[in-house]
């Protein structure tokens, strides 16, 4: 059930690069690495793709560790869709993660 809730947000959250690697393959994180590497990805899913380190250091901490790259993910997620400002902050970790 959360993964889902997370799915809809990822789609409705303006990354309509990533989503079709992320709905359409059980690798979303290879197919999202690789479009981020080779440019196709405009420079706001960049931040976003950028924060996934992060974000599995504030995961794996359970919300202890936040990096800066994290932050500007969150922010800019949120600036985007007004779906992402009801999410928590873990939400949206996981979320990226998914990628």
């Amino acid at each position: 059930m959360l993964r889902l809730i997370l799915a809809s947000l990822l789609l409705a959250s303006a990354l309509p690069a990533l989503a079709g690697s992320f709905a359409g393959t059980s690798a979303g994180a290879s197919s999202a690495g690789s479009s981020a590497s080779s440019g196709s990805t405009s420079g706001d899913d960049k931040v976003v793709l950028q924060a996934r380190d992060d974000a599995a250091s504030f995961v794996a901490s359970e919300g202890r560790i936040r990096g800066a790259q994290l932050e500007a993910a969150l922010r800019q997620l949120r600036e985007r869709d007004p779906a992402a400002r009801e999410a928590s902050d873990m939400q949206l970790a996981q979320a990226i993660l998914a990628l």
